[in-house]
């Protein structure tokens, strides 16, 4: 069996570009299986998965979960709201006390931008990096681009705009890893106040127009104002932002072709998407969804085999 280069799912910085074929590769043969009346495999039968949330996750934590009883792995579920870092433990005695009870794998969301880094230095276990901070969201991007291919046939040569709150979201940078190596060309779009300083450092284009960038794509994917992160005000009001970066189907319209388009989820509908859109033909948001099961299947599988 081919394995990944690496033992820690901790960002798509990290893995290669052949990391990610093969991951799509095993997700395609794990969708069959999901299609199936019987929906489990017992590949991972003999391993013990702690999903490790420092941080609210609802479709994520249930992506995960699902894809590890699907899996047939035995599943600890831990949420910090309800355990003794309230009371002062450090993230590595809360970690070493899990693994204390023979857990084999950690998925992790946390609110520290490296924070699974920090944790693989110290632990034998593997990671995966369910969020960080502002900073990635590896299995996110993976499905989002299995999504592009599965619906387009391909990545490579694709057009694909990101559009909203790239300041403060995690999905969008691991996005431009995980299309750039996939060799897909990208677009961010957004005010100058959402967008970092130094983000065309990434080999970016940046377009301040949303109109200019549905023009210019194959594919949108839309992220939403994070507004639980953002401490100060970076535009005047939320109907203001949808006036300008909203996408509706009014907009769509006056493009010359169809594009695609995305939302890694939770929608803030009237806001950066209306419904208009995120339930129209154009839309593939509940193909992400399905998708993301299959993909967290895959990538839990191959890290089972790396030791």
């Amino acid at each position: 069996m081919q394995q990944l280069t690496t033992k820690h799912l901790l960002g798509i910085k990290d893995i290669t570009a052949s990391d990610i074929q093969l991951i799509f590769e095993t997700a395609d043969n794990f969708k069959d299986v999901l299609n199936r009346p019987i929906k489990k495999v017992p590949s991972l039968r003999d391993i013990t998965i702690a999903n490790v949330f420092f941080e609210n996750s609802t479709r994520t934590k249930l992506s995960f979960e699902l894809a590890e009883k699907r899996l047939s792995a035995d599943v600890i579920n831990f949420a910090s709201s309800s355990s003794s870092v309230k009371k002062g433990e450090t993230l590595i005695d809360t970690v070493n006390n899990i693994l204390a009870m023979k857990v084999d794998m950690v998925v992790m969301r946390h609110s520290s931008p490296g924070a699974p880094h920090f944790l693989s230095k110290h632990i034998t276990a593997n990671i995966v990096n369910a969020g960080d901070g502002t900073h990635e969201h590896p299995t996110q991007a993976l499905l989002d681009a299995y999504s592009i291919r599965e619906k387009l046939g391909d990545v490579a040569g694709k057009k694909v705009a990101i559009i909203g709150d790239i300041l403060h979201s995690r999905v969008a940078l691991s996005n431009i890893f995980c299309l750039q190596k996939l060799g897909a060309e990208v677009m961010v779009c957004g005010p100058v106040t959402l967008l970092p300083k130094h983000i065309g450092g990434l080999g970016v284009k940046v377009e301040y127009d949303v109109f200019k960038a549905l023009q210019w794509c194959d594919v949108a994917n839309v992220l939403r104002i994070q507004l639980e992160r953002q401490q100060i005000k970076y535009f005047p009001s939320l109907r203001e932002y949808s006036l300008y970066y909203g996408v509706n189907k009014k907009l769509l319209e006056r493009l010359d072709k169809q594009i695609v388009i995305m939302h890694p989820g939770p929608i803030n509908r009237g806001v950066e998407l209306n419904s208009d859109v995120a339930d129209s033909e154009h839309s593939i948001i509940l193909q992400q969804v399905e998708n993301g099961v299959a993909i967290r299947m895959a990538v839990l599988y191959l890290l089972a085999g790396v030791k």
